[in-house]
């Protein structure tokens, strides 16, 4: 069994680890009564922290927000991934961050112990992060529109479009993703009856949230999936399906998932999904993957690559042919 001072402190952490835990779960982790847990509550509560209990068969424990920011504890793993990601935050997409990230930075490291300050500085000297150069966003923005996602909260918006026409939703937020230095809100558009996803800095910052809403499966499951589907062909003018005869791992590396969607058919062959604005473009990219392709569509898709290859065979061929040597001169 723990000595009082080591479990509150273990106390503290499961509470900061998870949400809601049941008397019970917690008195199994901590090996006491659940008696001797809600003496250890009381005493965290004595010491500021703000334990918020309720009973009954769903009741259980949960570190509520106080007044003030309480000390966090966190095990070495999630120090060592506070710290990196810090780091990487000096560098990121979100406006006026870069400040506020650093002087965190320092403050974590001055209460990291001697083992712990030599990893972190370690891992810093081997990391050089390049910045994203990407749009920026306003915390202010993500934390609202992060706060709506778990609040189950729809949220009401003015969004440009990629041509900038401005118009008014009404989304039931689901989550957000940051890929490529860019921020995207993915949820269930009122309007459209469909789902949608929105680049977070062509929000308007003056966002209004409403009533809760049941949450939705997301198509595939995967926000990050989705994302990836929908910035890979939904801006462009031209949709391509085309069969790609090379295993799937070898065109992952090669292919960058926000560039197109891959699918595995079989072991030596995927399936691209990809937009472009002109078949021209498009063709050039498969070209120059180094391997065999079959398209399926669009039509002019297989027009581009029919022409294309009918100019490089005729090409080769005048090649191949030998220049006629020069006629003996009369003598």
């Amino acid at each position: 069994m723990l000595e009082t001072s080591a479990r509150l402190l273990r106390l503290l952490s499961l509470l900061q680890a998870r949400r809601f835990w049941s008397g019970p779960a917690l008195a199994e982790r901590l090996g006491v009564t659940p008696r001797t847990v809600r003496r250890d509550a009381d005493k965290l509560r004595s010491l500021g922290y703000p334990v918020r209990s309720s009973g009954g068969v769903a009741g259980g424990y949960q570190l509520g927000a106080g007044s003030t920011l309480p000390p966090l504890l966190l095990e070495d793993d999630e120090a060592l991934a506070v710290a990196l990601g810090l780091r990487m935050a000096t560098t990121g997409s979100v406006a006026g961050m870069e400040e506020s990230a650093v002087g965190a930075l320092t403050k974590l490291e001055q209460v990291l112990p001697a083992r712990l300050r030599r990893r972190v500085r370690a891992l810093h000297s081997a990391v050089a992060p390049l910045a994203m150069g990407g749009p920026l966003v306003q915390p202010e923005v993500l934390t609202m529109l992060g706060g709506a996602c778990r609040g189950e909260q729809r949220v009401e918006f003015r969004y440009r479009d990629h041509q900038g026409r401005a118009s008014a939703r009404e989304v039931e937020p689901q989550g957000l993703v940051c890929a490529s230095g860019r921020w995207y809100l993915v949820g269930w558009d009122l309007q459209r009856q469909d789902w949608r996803t929105f680049r977070v800095d062509r929000i308007d910052p003056r966002i209004a949230t409403g009533q809760r809403f049941l949450p939705r499966p997301v198509p595939g499951g995967d926000l990050a999936a989705y994302v990836s589907r929908n910035i890979a062909s939904a801006p462009y003018p031209m949709r391509a399906r085309v069969v790609l005869h090379a295993p799937h791992a070898r065109m992952t590396a090669a292919i960058p998932p926000l560039v197109a969607r891959l699918e595995p058919l079989d072991d030596g062959r995927c399936l691209l999904e990809a937009g472009a604005q002109s078949p021209e473009t498009l063709t050039y990219h498969l070209a120059m993957l180094g391997v065999e392709f079959e398209v399926l569509e669009p039509p002019e898709l297989m027009a581009h690559v029919a022409a294309m290859a009918g100019r490089l065979t005729r090409a080769a061929r005048a090649q191949a042919i030998p220049e006629r040597a020069p006629a003996a001169a009369k003598r």
